[in-house]
């Protein structure tokens, strides 16, 4: 935590992500059932991530084969990995077993650990793995329900409070399920009130890191976002349509570094609408690289990336409690890094 500062994220954006702890290795593969696959890494793959190979040898997509290893279902040289970044050498073993019992809630759980970023009375900011969605949104089954990021972080605070039950928790804004960083939930009715306040006035700082494909410059896009334009999708009112129709949205983008056909940005929201980043970045021919919703008019080459390369790295408010102006910065995760670093190795 820091005072707040403008000038901070240009100059850490692209920094590597803090390291972190990696999950531990799991069971013996023998306690997994028998496999339904075996694959030999071949040297062409030798040090790329664990979902990028399995992905790969199993002809799968990035989500299912970072399924597969997150639930457990994968083992390496004969032991379950359940971290899908970490490197694989040339030769290795990998068989994928569909009868091993899940992980999932034990990852989740592992998560836990590492999520908090700063905990008071008032609140707590957390740093959001992507794959996770904020909340639950009504349809999920009551197992899924658990895994929502809300729920981790209350039976988190309840372990290190030491009360029964789970502990309260205010929403006062979300991250997109594929999306990574940093995210405040509140802890009492004030901090809510104040949060929520500050988050309809616009008065919040944040800002996102993105990789989009193309050579895209320092801009500032403005519009007003509809539910559906049309198409089922969220996107701009055209110019012919009603005045006063929709949201205003605000996106103000700069260039961090030039790669090999994307670019690294830093997008600073001036308000907060859902999906404001992806859609202002797909209409101006710049879709986040792992789009997958609003790329439709997109019709240049697509880069490969096991999720939307989209993270929040900056958050900055009032304290609610004590009125003091701070700032949380958080680095890129090693999937984000992992595709900054392909794409400069390729330039």
């Amino acid at each position: 935590m820091s005072s707040r500062n403008p000038t901070r994220s240009r100059s850490r954006a692209a920094s590597r992500g803090a390291p972190r702890t990696p999950p531990p290795a799991g069971q013996p593969a023998s306690s997994l059932g028998s496999p339904d696959a075996t694959w030999i890494v071949p040297p062409e793959l030798g040090g790329r991530p664990l979902d990028g190979v399995v992905r790969t040898l199993g002809a799968l997509s990035w989500s299912d084969a970072r399924r597969l290893i997150e639930t457990g279902k994968i083992a390496v040289d004969g032991t379950q990995m359940l971290d899908s970044t970490r490197k694989t050498r040339a030769g290795a073993e990998i068989t994928r077993h569909p009868r091993a019992p899940s992980r999932k809630a034990a990852r989740l759980a592992e998560l836990g650990e590492e999520l908090v970023v700063h905990v008071d009375p008032a609140l707590v900011v957390v740093r959001k793995p992507a794959g996770i969605s904020t909340i639950p949104f009504g349809d999920e089954s009551p197992e899924e329900r658990e895994k929502t990021l809300d729920a981790l972080v209350r039976d988190l605070l309840a372990r290190r409070d030491k009360i029964r039950g789970r502990a309260p928790l205010g929403v006062v804004h979300r991250l997109d399920k594929a999306t990574s960083g940093l995210l405040v939930f509140t802890r009492t009715l004030a901090a809510k009130k104040s949060l929520s306040q500050q988050f309809r006035v616009h008065s919040v700082r944040r800002v996102y890191l993105a990789i989009v494909h193309g050579d895209l410059g320092k801009r500032t896009f403005r519009s007003r976002l509809i539910a559906d334009r049309g198409d089922g999708l969220r996107g701009s009112l055209d110019e012919g349509q009603r005045r006063g129709e929709g949201q205003l949205a605000v996106t103000h983008v700069e260039p961090l570094e030039r790669l090999r056909g994307a670019t690294l940005v830093a997008c600073r929201l001036e308000t907060g609408r859902t999906h404001q980043i992806r859609i202002h970045l797909s209409e101006a021919g710049h879709p986040i690289v792992g789009e997958n919703v609003y790329v439709r008019d997109y019709a240049g080459p697509r880069i490969d990336a096991p999720r939307l390369m989209l993270h929040a790295t900056e958050l900055g408010f009032e304290h609610p409690q004590t009125g003091e102006e701070v700032l949380f910065e958080e680095p890129p995760p090693k999937d984000f890094e992992g595709v900054l670093e392909r794409l400069r190795a390729s330039g």
